[in-house]
C-alpha cells in the first residue's frame, strides 16, 4: 500500500507486496506442517513491516499535520514514526510513559527518535494510563502546544491502520492455512483477519500479558469495518513475562533460528512469534498438510 497523497511517501519506494519465503525447519516437517515466512521486515529499511502498513493510512489523514503518538521508552512505533518525521518533513511528538525518565540520559532507542526529529514529551503513568480520555489527551496536547496535531494511538492502531493491514492478507490468499503474527496492540491481526481469504485463518500471538487483545481486536474491528471480519484467535501462553522481556530461553531460540535460516530474528515480537509456533506444532495444533505462515513484522534496530 502507498499513499500518493503524502508527498515523498509512494517516493520511498516501499516493497510490495512483500516476498514470501518457505524455510525448511525439522521441527515442522517432522509434524507434516510447512512453514512460510511473509517478509514485512523488507518492506523499506525504516519503515518497517506493519509499521509501513500502520502508519501510511495515518500519514495520510495527517495531511501534513504535526503528528502526536504515544509510547514506552522502547517502542518501535515511536522509532517508526520518527523516521516517518524525518524522511517526509512531518514533525513529529511522542509522549513517552514514565515522567521519570524526564532529565535522565536517553537509551538507544528514544536517542534515535531525538535524533531523527521526534520531540519528546514525558508523563507520569497514572497520566498515560488515561492518555485516551479526552480530557487527559487534551491536556497533554496542550503541554507540548500541539492542539491541532493528528493524533495516532499507541502502537499506531485505529481504524486507518486497522484498514491497511487489510491488505496484508490480501497479499496471502492461497498462501497458507493458518496465518500468525505477534500482537500489541491489535491492529495487525484486526487487519489482516481481514483481507484473509474464506477457510484461512490468523493466529494472533500475545507479546504483553494480561489477556485483553480478544476484546481490543474486537473492537478494532468495529470501528474498521462495523463489524467482525475473517477467523482469527489468540494464543497467550508465549510472552515470557510481558512486553520487552527477553529471558535466555527466549534469546537463546531466537539466535538458533538465525542460524537455522540466515534471518536476523527481532527479539520482542517475532522471537515470541516463532517460538510459540515451533511450540504449537511440537503440541499437535496444525493437522498434518497445514501450511503456516508467519508475518515477519520486524527485524533487529541497531
Amino acid at each position: 500500500m502507498t499513499s500518493p497523497d503524502v508527498p515523498g511517501l509512494a517516493a520511498l519506494h516501499p516493497r510490495l507486496p512483500s516476498p514470501v519465503q518457505e524455510v525448511v525447519d525439522s521441527r515442522f516437517e517432522r509434524h507434516g506442517v510447512r512453514l512460510v515466512l511473509k517478509r514485512d521486515d523488507l518492506i523499506h529499511p525504516e519503515l518497517i513491516g506493519n509499521k509501513w502498513r500502520k502508519l501510511a493510512p495515518n500519514l495520510t489523514a495527517a495531511a501534513g499535520r504535526t503528528v502526536v503518538t504515544f509510547g514506552g521508552a522502547y517502542s518501535n512505533h515511536l522509532r517508526a514514526t520518527a523516521a516517518a518525521g524525518r524522511l517526509l518533513g512531518i514533525p513529529t511528538i511522542g509522549v513517552v510513559r514514565g515522567e521519570e525518565l524526564a532529565g535522565r540520559p536517553l537509551n538507544p532507542s528514544l536517542t534515535r527518535c531525538a535524533a531523527d526529529g521526534m520531540r519528546l514529551h514525558f508523563v507520569d503513568r497514572a497520566a498515560y494510563r488515561r492518555k485516551s480520555e479526552p480530557r487527559t489527551l487534551a491536556a497533554i496536547l496542550r503541554a507540548v502546544d500541539a492542539a491541532e496535531a493528528y493524533v495516532v494511538p499507541e502502537g499506531g492502531s485505529n481504524a486507518q491502520a486497522v484498514r491497511g493491514c487489510r491488505a496484508l492478507g490480501a497479499e496471502l490468499h492461497d498462501q497458507g492455512d493458518v496465518v500468525a503474527v505477534a500482537c500489541g496492540t491489535g491492529g495487525t491481526l484486526a487487519g489482516l483477519a481481514a483481507g484473509l481469504a474464506p477457510g484461512q485463518r490468523a493466529l494472533g500471538v500475545p507479546v504483553l500479558k494480561g489477556g485483553f487483545l480478544t476484546t481490543d481486536v474486537a473492537s478494532l474491528q468495529q470501528q474498521a469495518f462495523g463489524g467482525p471480519r475473517g477467523t482469527w484467535s489468540l494464543d497467550d501462553r508465549f510472552h515470557f513475562g510481558g512486553y520487552a522481556r527477553v529471558p535466555d530461553e527466549l534469546d537463546a531460540f531466537a539466535a538458533d533460528f538465525e542460524q537455522r535460516h540466515g534471518l536476523p530474528v527481532e527479539r520482542l515480537y517475532v522471537a515470541k512469534l516463532l517460538y510459540g509456533l515451533v511450540a504449537l506444532a511440537g503440541e499437535g495444533a496444525f493437522p498434518r498438510g497445514t501450511t503456516v505462515t508467519a508475518v515477519i513484522t520486524g527485524r533487529p534496530f541497531p
